[in-house]
């Protein structure tokens, strides 16, 4: 009798996941509570996959041998609980297609900030070497449906908490953590030591012959390695920028402005100012994609040549144009403070910030000394704004609160003025107004070029 496995959640990740398990022959279900988006239902169709949108059908969910559930789901939806008192198993995709990557190797990345641009760096510098590798996990395609359709010699991963929660036997050749901040607190009861150890997961599985990359700036990263010390077993390579290093099995430390990777015998020196990257915060994601890509074998001079080659990642500090010596900057996948804190901080003209959404727990006292010396106008847009206005109120000379996307964008074009840069960098998550924050980047690039560019 074929075991049976649901796939909870009809997204990038569950489509994949139900593509593969209808590969390896197991009686297979996908179900969402919401729609699945035609061009996964077409796949879905395409391998036979049985599914269903609009609803869960308890029954047959609650009869699954396992259940692979995708990282938006809480652990507090109801049908989550039921699996749970049912005893049912509940993984992720990345569990769930570790099992059948065969020999290939992978290189996972996760943190709070600077995960999507280090991955799609050592995805880079993977495939400009000429490795056959694919990009999964956060973004790019489906992991599991990779693992189904194509064969990889290496899985570039960018992992996120919720993935690594539902992560049990699976194990990362080469781990990467950038740095634990404040994030997601909602789903981790409010306290930073469960998110950070969630994120420390990255390290569970490991054995000598593997690596484990981690800023030796972070403090919350280096409290759990202190806590960890006798459970990590890989062979530590630490980033730095600030802190004084020196690690047996390799490390990277900036000095002035050239940093040096090394891996054992082989070491990669980058000039940061040929990078086109900009900010401090590109420096620590270029050491640790140095670091990654020479325990992965590939030749320094590689390495040096596809960094200095990448351009910034859609989202992240990614330019959206310039009219009239104003630039403006799409910096959307910014969802939580940390994050806002790099941009402001590569901030180099005075800056209409645009901010706000849904507010996840945010504390935004790590940003009021940059607000006050780089912001001249913070544009506030949000359904509810009152957190941002009494947060910055006496920081920020000029607050506007505006409600829809529109009243944003044309309040902050008339506070620019020449020489100014406007920063859409949120602090929160997209939902009240966007569908994701993919969304809110491209209706801002969007909006910048039809009524900023062609003026």
């Amino acid at each position: 009798m074929k075991r049976k496995i649901v796939v909870l959640g009809g997204g990038i990740s569950g489509y994949g996941s139900a593509i593969l398990a209808k590969k390896k022959g197991f009686d297979t279900f996908l179900t969402d509570m919401g729609k699945i988006a035609p061009k996964f239902k077409a796949r879905l169709d395409e391998w036979g996959v049985e599914y269903e949108e609009g609803g869960h059908t308890e029954e047959r969910i609650l009869d699954a041998n396992e259940v692979v559930k995708s990282p938006g789901i809480p652990d507090t939806a109801p049908i989550v609980r039921k699996i749970r008192e049912r005893g049912i198993p509940v993984i992720s995709e990345i569990e769930f297609a570790g099992r059948y990557k065969g020999v290939a190797k992978t290189i996972c990345i996760t943190g709070s900030n600077g995960k999507t641009t280090t991955t799609s760096l050592i995805y880079k510098i993977m495939s400009d070497a000429g490795r056959k590798v694919s990009l999964g996990g956060n973004i790019g395609e489906s992991f599991a449906y990779s693992v189904a359709t194509e064969k990889h010699f290496w899985h570039v991963l960018e992992l996120s908490s919720f993935q690594l929660d539902g992560c049990f036997k699976f194990k990362a050749d080469i781990g990467v953590l950038m740095n634990i901040t404040p994030d997601h607190l909602d789903r981790y009861d409010y306290k930073l030591e469960n998110y950070a150890r969630s994120k420390m997961r990255i390290t569970q599985n490991q054995n000598a012959s593997d690596f484990f990359i981690y800023s030796a700036d972070d403090e919350v990263t280096n409290t759990m390695l202190t806590e960890m010390d006798d459970d990590l077993r890989g062979r530590q390579l630490p980033f730095a920028i600030n802190t004084a290093i020196a690690s047996g099995d390799g490390d990277a430390i900036l000095e002035g402005h050239t940093f040096t990777a090394t891996v054992g015998s082989k070491s990669v020196t980058i000039d940061t100012r040929k990078m086109q990257i900009e900010g401090m915060h590109n420096v620590y994601n270029a050491m640790a994609a140095a670091l990654a890509t020479l325990a992965a074998g590939i030749d320094p001079k590689q390495i040096k040549r596809s960094i200095y080659a990448f351009s910034p990642v859609e989202h992240r500090l990614e330019p959206a144009g310039t009219q009239n010596d104003i630039q403006w900057v799409n910096d959307s996948k910014a969802t939580n403070v940390d994050s806002v804190w790099y941009a402001l901080e590569s901030m180099k003209h005075p800056t209409v910030w645009i901010a706000g959404g849904t507010d996840k727990g945010n504390d935004y006292t790590p940003l009021k000394e940059f607000a006050r010396k780089k912001v001249k106008a913070l544009i506030c847009m949000g359904v509810d704004n009152a957190k941002l206005l009494r947060e910055f109120d006496g920081i920020v000379p000029v607050i506007r609160d505006c409600h829809t996307f529109e009243e944003a964008m044309v309040a902050a074009r008339e506070e620019a003025t020449e020489g100014d840069t406007v920063l859409l960098s949120p602090a929160c998550a997209s939902f009240d107004l966007f569908r994701n924050y993919e969304e809110r980047g491209r209706m801002f690039k969007a909006w910048v070029k039809d009524n900023v560019l062609q003026k």
